[in-house]
């Protein structure tokens, strides 16, 4: 039975705007699990909002660096021991230790949620000492995760490949849903962003959006050079490690009245930005796997509200391409590429239009309906390793 059990995940970021460890936690309180979803706070970090699950943030005194992840790994190990539970979720590799050594004392099961490829990350890689560090872990506790799932099926090939794990896949597709019409009122928080964009980019045309983190391995500088040339607006929401770098970008090369930065937005909200937008955008680096063999949210969600888009056709991108044609597919990321691309799905009414149909026919597929039964036997499989 798995009525009534109680499982916690565990996560090093705010929890406000992961809407992937929101959609999990629902699904698994709706299969009858007692959840708490565990992050950090941060400087200026909102209100939690309302869930069916619990919610818990670890304060900080340091933020960044290797004093934040001794500090919040301690922390968390204090907290987990401090919890009953029947099982812990490490999700990606910057809480596995924790979570193991917790799962050792008492003596419970536990699962790795491999989000990312996390020592194929470009902020890992490029940093020897830091990569070395955390490849030991992963070499050390991955092989100790038997029950894992992760994002895309390269990862999980790459794994079972390395330590023998079998980990199932379960993406990071959205909830099924009609699309919200263009006229559909906004909240008052997305009107004000709406207002803030339209006086900065008052130009009639239409508008690009960009969803994620502003983060090395994404392609931003590229994509914005792009905008130089193509007959458009570009809303960006997100945060990042390369959030002053774009904003230098924009006002150097003059851009400030063709994209628009809002920050973060709250996941329930992001889809009435979608819906406004002409098209969406995927972009990622090819020079680390973990960008390579990437799956993004953005990518489904754009799909679901059934926008179009430009998307890099790294293997998963375009294994679902394949089936369905939901985007124009960029075998790179050059300023060129993207802008041609951009320019083209501006330009085409008809290859639009078969886009749009194409994300109809993907949605009834690439949803969380379907996609969440994996989720659920996955956790079956924890309980019952005979499922």
């Amino acid at each position: 039975m798995t009525s009534g059990k109680k499982i916690i995940f565990t996560v090093t970021n705010d929890l406000v705007f992961d809407q992937r460890m929101q959609r999990i936690c629902r699904s698994m309180v709706t299969f009858g699990y007692d959840v708490t979803l565990v992050g950090r706070e941060m400087p200026g970090s909102p209100s939690l909002p309302d869930m069916p699950f619990k919610q818990f943030r670890i304060p900080l005194h340091k933020q960044s660096g290797k004093l934040f992840y001794l500090e919040f790994n301690y922390k968390l190990y204090r907290y987990l021991l401090s919890q009953q539970m029947d099982a812990i979720c490490a999700i990606d590799l910057d809480t596995i230790v924790p979570v193991y050594r917790a799962s050792i004392k008492k003596g419970i099961p536990r699962m790795y949620d491999a989000h990312e490829f996390f020592t194929e990350m470009i902020e890992v890689k490029r940093r020897p000492h830091i990569h070395f560090i955390w490849k030991k872990v992963e070499k050390w506790l991955v092989p100790k995760f038997q029950h894992g799932y992760t994002v895309g099926q390269a990862i999980a090939d790459d794994l079972k490949k390395l330590y023998g794990v079998d980990y199932a896949l379960i993406r990071n597709v959205p909830h099924y849903a009609d699309p919200l019409d263009a006229n559909t009122p906004f909240p008052e928080n997305i009107r004000k962003i709406m207002e803030a964009f339209n006086k900065q980019c008052p130009s009639p045309a239409p508008f690009i959006f960009y969803q994620g983190a502003l983060n090395e391995g994404r392609a931003l500088l590229p994509m914005l050079e792009a905008m130089k040339t193509v007959n458009a607006r570009m809303l960006m929401a997100g945060s990042g490690n390369m959030e002053n770098e774009v904003n230098n970008f924009i006002r150097q090369n003059g851009l400030e009245e063709k994209v628009y930065l809002c920050g973060n937005v709250p996941p329930p909200l992001l889809k009435h930005l979608t819906a406004q937008c002409y098209a969406g955008i995927t972009l990622y680096d090819a020079f680390s796997k973990n960008q390579y063999y990437s799956l993004g949210n953005k990518f489904f969600d754009y799909i679901m509200a059934r926008k179009p888009q430009v998307c890099v056709n790294y293997p998963e991108y375009a294994a679902i391409l394949k089936q369905f044609p939901v985007a124009i597919p960029i075998t790179n990321t050059e300023t060129t590429t993207i802008a041609l691309s951009l320019n083209n799905l501006l330009q085409d009414g008809v290859l639009y239009k078969n886009l749009q149909t194409a994300c109809e026919q993907a949605a009834k597929t690439l949803n969380w309906e379907i996609e969440s039964e994996a989720l659920r036997f996955c956790w079956q499989k924890l309980w019952q390793p005979g499922v």
